[in-house]
């Protein structure tokens, strides 16, 4: 062959290897990063119901499903709630039982494949809870976002806002909560959210975008009359929650930050999402590569958030060691960096974005205690 030739070989399968390497890492941050809050969130297993009874359900044993607490179950066309492991029902090596507290939709038979999350409830806060509400739209910078207003008395209000792989349904779970405590709720979708506008690049940016949504949702609260506002977020939706109070124009008007799971380490929580959705080891960092190619840089919010001056609201933080999508660590060190606004529970036995689950209770005395100075 000649030089020349060979030389033209060579780089085109140079090229070509190049346009493949491109390709893939594109595929592989599509998998980890596609924006849709109804994708499920990885990581947990897929379980098949064995038996059903008037106040009880057998489930494939595993950790998802010997998990303390209450979550809800969902599958295809089905929605329940399940309560506690039952220590004294007749468990074998391969099931578990655990308590069936209701169902919400459809019929969960033997055979059924499900799946354990969060979010309790399925509808509105009038249908879920049987709570009136506004269906409000807060003028949103790439367009309105729909959002529910559960109205009370009081002028500090809250903003909740939902995490990975679940919708506004999500925050259903404390609403009650906030109500029996006279606190007004507002709800709101973000970017890449139904009835919402979609991301410009069709990915989720883990909240480093969508806290502007939050801006918005904070400049409407104002608005409509709140004095304060407590932001109470999950997984990204604790990220736009510390960066909206570094950074948004009515950051004084936020009184307090509640965050569950916060996503404090981007990189690290891309690669936990892409191995999760099993895209093969030797391409997550390409995947790393092209997310950061295609949502541009990404600041350091732990530094962010720890900066002198940047965090003035009284935070309540909620995580644990076995959240596999947003790693525990950066959140000790966040709460150890700033103890003078931070108080960091610490909730074992739980998945990310789920500290409310293993012990609803514990949770809403904790936020009981920390709202009082705030009322």
């Amino acid at each position: 062959m000649r030089p020349a030739t060979a030389t033209a070989a060579a780089v085109t399968t140079l090229l070509g290897a190049g346009a493949a390497a491109v390709a893939a890492g594109r595929y592989a941050s599509d998998l980890a990063l596609k924006a849709s809050s109804v994708r499920p969130l990885p990581g947990d297993p897929r379980l098949t119901v064995h038996a059903t009874g008037p106040d009880r359900i057998t489930l494939t044993r595993s950790l998802a499903s010997l998990r303390p607490g209450t979550y809800g179950m969902e599958g295809h066309g089905l929605h329940a709630v399940l309560g506690p492991v039952l220590a004294r029902a007749p468990h074998t090596a391969d099931t578990v039982v655990r308590r069936l507290e209701r169902i919400e939709l459809g019929a969960p038979g033997p055979g059924a494949r499900v799946r354990l999350t969060p979010a309790l409830h399925r509808g509105t806060p009038a249908s879920a809870l049987g709570l009136d509400h506004e269906d409000v739209e807060i003028p949103g910078e790439l367009g309105p976002l729909p959002a529910w207003l559960v109205p009370a008395p009081r002028t500090t209000w809250v903003i909740a806002l939902h995490g990975l792989g679940t919708t506004r349904e999500h925050p259903l779970n404390v609403v009650p909560f906030y109500h029996r405590h006279r606190i007004p709720v507002l709800v709101p979708a973000y970017r890449g959210d139904e009835g919402a506008p979609p991301s410009p690049d069709g990915l989720t940016h883990l909240g480093d975008s969508e806290w502007r949504d939050v801006d918005a949702a904070l400049r409407y609260a104002v608005r409509r009359g709140a004095r304060e506002v407590v932001l109470h977020g999950w997984g990204p939706g604790a990220s736009m929650a510390l960066r909206a109070a570094a950074e948004s124009g009515v950051r004084d008007r936020i009184g307090g930050l509640v965050l569950d799971s916060p996503v404090l380490d981007w990189e690290v929580t891309l690669r936990n999402l892409a191995s999760a959705r099993h895209v093969p080891g030797f391409l997550v960092p390409l995947a790393v590569r092209a997310a950061q190619g295609r949502t541009g840089p990404h600041d350091d919010l732990l530094r962010l958030a720890s900066a002198p001056g940047a965090l003035r609201a009284p935070t309540l933080l909620f995580h644990g060691p076995e959240d596999a999508i947003a790693p525990w660590e950066p959140s000790v060190e966040l709460a150890a960096r700033r103890p003078d606004l931070i108080s960091l529970r610490t909730v074992r036995d739980a998945p990310h974005a789920a500290m409310w689950n293993p012990d609803p209770t514990r949770y809403e005395e904790s936020l009981r205690r920390f709202l009082v100075p705030l009322l």
